[in-house]
């Protein structure tokens, strides 16, 4: 009697605890989820705030991007640089960019998933996919060249394997990564 009674206990304290974990395990990944609508929605707010307000009326001032804009005192860094400087300053999280034609390895998709989930973006159904990776919640803003300078940087970029972007086209995406 008393094994049945130390098993029965056992079983229930066990359905109590998978009943209390699971939840909670399921709003840690809703958490997780939000958090990084919320990061990918920020991040492409300053980003549009820095291309189309800061860039423009720079340029209008004499100027210019450059990709080694730290060696240039009369440059800036180029949007892309923009997001992967912000990423650099975050320690809790990893922010980034994705392409679907990266002029650096470092701008590639780092698993199948995230390839997947670059090519899902690219067909323009959504703006932003946010997926589990082996542990790692993904989230994926949908970028596209919101100017026409964008566009013309990476046309004339010597690493560029496609000459033909114009504005508006889907060129990748922001992308965070939280463990």
């Amino acid at each position: 009697m008393r094994r049945w009674a130390a098993f029965s206990m056992m079983f229930v304290v066990s359905m109590i605890g998978l009943a209390l974990v699971v939840p909670m395990g399921q709003a840690a990944d809703a958490a997780k989820e939000m958090a990084a609508k919320y990061i990918l929605a920020t991040a492409k707010a300053a980003r549009t705030v820095y291309v189309k307000g800061i860039v423009e009326d720079a340029k209008k001032g004499g100027m210019g991007l450059n990709e080694d804009w730290v060696k240039d005192d009369h440059s800036m860094m180029l949007p892309a640089q923009f997001v992967k400087e912000l990423g650099k300053e975050i320690k809790e999280f990893e922010l980034s960019l994705v392409g679907t034609d990266p002029l650096y390895a470092s701008n590639a998709a780092k698993s199948a998933k995230e390839k997947d989930m670059l090519a899902e973006l690219a067909k323009g159904k959504e703006k932003v996919l946010i997926a589990d990776d082996g542990g790692t919640t993904v989230g994926m803003s949908a970028d596209y060249a919101i100017v026409d300078s964008c566009a013309d940087c990476h046309n004339k970029h010597p690493k560029t394997t496609k000459k033909d972007w114009k504005k508006g086209d889907f060129m990748g995406a922001i992308v965070v990564r939280l463990k």
